[in-house]
């Protein structure tokens, strides 16, 4: 593997655990793909990473569709749900696809290089 994208991807996935956004399942691939790498592993567990970041990213259609609905009132609160909502439709305006927390931006990131990745 390319050792500036693997050094990238290595970068985002410590961002990605340390984001207060970031799910367990996605804490634990990210934490089982960190201690595959330079093993026998690596290429199965990457596989695996990169599976499970595509089910976890956020699509920005999502986000909108969550925080304006009584579950994520009661999530987020009223005043939040409708700032976190207003911020979604803002950037969906701007051409986002997926929701910008620091999450979803790190998985974004590892995702860009995602064909250097499985390689």
């Amino acid at each position: 593997m390319d050792k500036e994208v693997l050094d990238y991807a290595v970068e985002k996935t410590h961002e990605l655990m340390s984001a207060p956004s970031c799910s367990n399942e996605a804490k634990a691939a990210a934490q089982t793909w960190l201690d595959s790498i330079g093993t026998d592993r690596e290429a199965a567990e990457t596989k695996k990473y990169i599976d499970e970041l595509e089910a976890d990213i956020l699509p920005v259609d999502s986000l909108i569709g969550f925080a304006g609905s009584e579950a994520g009132i009661q999530v987020f609160g009223e005043e939040t749900a409708k700032n976190i909502e207003a911020h979604a439709i803002e950037i969906k305006s701007a051409g986002e696809k997926y929701c910008d927390c620091p999450a979803c931006a790190a998985v974004a990131a590892i995702l860009s290089k995602k064909d250097v990745l499985l390689k």
